[in-house]
């Protein structure tokens, strides 16, 4: 029994350690953040327009987007750009009305002298890899901006990027996301949160600091020959942007990160959106990662590089460890007492881990330039949002383990989308449940039962006075009960 005693211990210990070199990997992002914020932005701000502007083609992958796609169409048709230097395509693979919506508008900018097209597949291989793909031999641009159905980038999206192709060795131009229905509730706000890390310090970091960036698939701009010279676009896995990257980067182009250029967009607003997001964020960063990282450690990048591309392909698993994690803690619960010859202060050293996560969310949400409320608003917003922040996450760690356990298995799914809603303010409503989740699935079940597991484990450290485990038993609690409730709350059953 001692022995089982000892495996459990080494399993939560290695768990925590994985955790925590994970946290560290991204505090020397943060490092690289703070130290070259101020000079990279200056140079970013620098580059000046060109005497002729290039010839763009403006792709919109859309699939089922009847809430959104007229707001879309409306949108780009504003762009600030010589109306002769740019089109339109619309790559439509939709199998509801969003197709007539679609077209009426496309023939009433045609009217008005835009040069736009609906593009239609007969088959839809590849979900929105293949539509792109499907696209080069169809577009005219030199260069292809990209927006997803829910983005509404800002007029002069094209004269800010642009002018960053004038570096030959320069492949995509990637700008931040923003967020136009941020306040629409407690799920939007906590997305903003963890997205904001990642536009900020995550992006702006890895881009300081010489290593790997990423296009996140929309919101950015790509020279074709840098596709091209890539491979194209491939559908083997669910994240063709992540994908794409890795391949453009070792064919030495670069990726060049606009902190400054926000591109708004809209967040999932209900829980099974918000779930089919992140399996397919985490699926297809472990397929990603099961595809690149060989081909990663063979090519000629520094150390340092290959190290912090590794570490980004495998953000996912991170999901996975946390779940390991979690459920080693319920059984030390009842054996810590038989474990008193063992120095457990040392386990205090992991809470680095914690201070360097703390550290990254303060600084992507509380003192980044874009967040324009006063000091005071902000930090009470993080002090209330954080811990809830954390909760989810780890409420959504079985959900995503499965996911980033079937990328690295190989197991094959479709490309879900995530269904929105133009929803802008909390006076907007979901009023139709056509795009929405219709079945309880067993995960979500076993989220419910989780959240009791832990809850009953919070209870029992409070009887006995084992402290240990009480703030994680009650992350766990909260996370796991709001993702379970939230998703059979949003469910529309039928009837």
């Amino acid at each position: 029994m001692n022995l089982l005693y000892y495996i459990i211990l080494i399993i939560y210990t290695l768990a925590l350690s994985y955790i925590t070199i994970y946290c560290l990997m991204q505090f020397t992002l943060l490092f690289h953040y703070l130290k070259h914020h101020k000079q990279q932005e200056s140079k970013d701000t620098e580059e000046t327009p060109p005497l002729e502007w290039p010839f763009v083609t403006i792709q919109l992958p859309i699939f089922n987007e009847r809430f959104v796609v007229e707001r879309l169409i409306d949108n780009i048709c504003k762009m600030d750009y010589p109306k002769d230097r740019f089109e339109i395509h619309i790559l439509d693979d939709s199998t509801d009305d969003t197709l007539e919506v679609c077209a009426q508008k496309v023939e009433e900018y045609k009217k008005l002298g835009f040069n736009i097209e609906q593009i239609k597949r007969v088959e839809r291989t590849g979900f929105k890899a293949g539509a792109l793909q499907y696209d080069m031999d169809l577009a005219k641009g030199e260069f292809l901006a990209i927006f997803d159905a829910d983005f509404l980038p800002n007029s002069d999206f094209l004269r800010k990027t642009i002018p960053h192709f004038k570096n030959e060795k320069v492949g995509v131009v990637q700008t931040r996301w923003e967020h136009i229905n941020e306040d629409y509730s407690l799920i939007t706000k906590l997305q903003a949160l963890q997205l904001n890390v990642h536009f900020s310090v995550e992006q702006r970091g890895r881009k300081a600091g010489n290593y790997l960036l990423q296009f996140n698939g929309t919101g950015g701009i790509w020279r074709r020959s840098a596709i091209e010279d890539a491979g194209g676009w491939q559908a083997d896995t669910l994240t063709e942007d992540l994908d794409l990257s890795i391949r453009t980067q070792l064919k030495g182009y670069e990726i060049v990160y606009l902190e400054e250029v926000g591109s708004p967009a809209e967040l999932p607003a209900e829980m099974n959106g918000l779930k089919s997001q992140q399996f397919r964020w985490m699926k297809g960063g472990a397929e990603t990662a099961k595809k690149m990282l060989p081909s990663i450690w063979r090519s000629n990048l520094k150390l340092s590089q290959k190290i912090h591309a590794s570490s980004h392909l495998l953000g996912s698993s991170i999901f996975v460890v946390i779940l390991i994690a979690a459920l080693s803690s319920i059984p030390l619960l009842f054996i810590l007492p038989e474990l008193k010859h063992i120095p457990l202060g040392v386990y205090t050293y992991f809470m680095l881990g914690w201070l360097s996560i703390i550290s990254i969310y303060y600084i992507a949400n509380v003192r980044a330039f874009f967040n324009t409320d006063s000091y005071s608003k902000k930090i009470i917003k993080f002090a209330v949002l954080f811990p809830l922040f954390l909760g989810l996450s780890m409420g959504l760690s079985l959900h995503n383990s499965i996911a980033v356990i079937q990328g690295f298995k190989g197991k094959k799914s479709p490309f879900i989308r995530t269904p929105k809603f133009n929803l802008k303010t909390v006076k907007d409503k979901i009023n139709s449940n056509t795009y929405l989740a219709k079945q309880i699935p067993t995960s979500t079940i076993i989220e419910g039962l989780l959240a009791l597991l832990f809850a009953c484990s919070l209870a029992y450290g409070l009887y006995t006075g084992q402290r240990t485990f009480l703030v994680f038993h009650f992350l766990l609690t909260i996370g796991f009960g709001s993702i379970c409730f939230y998703s059979i709350k949003h469910l529309q059953l039928r009837k």
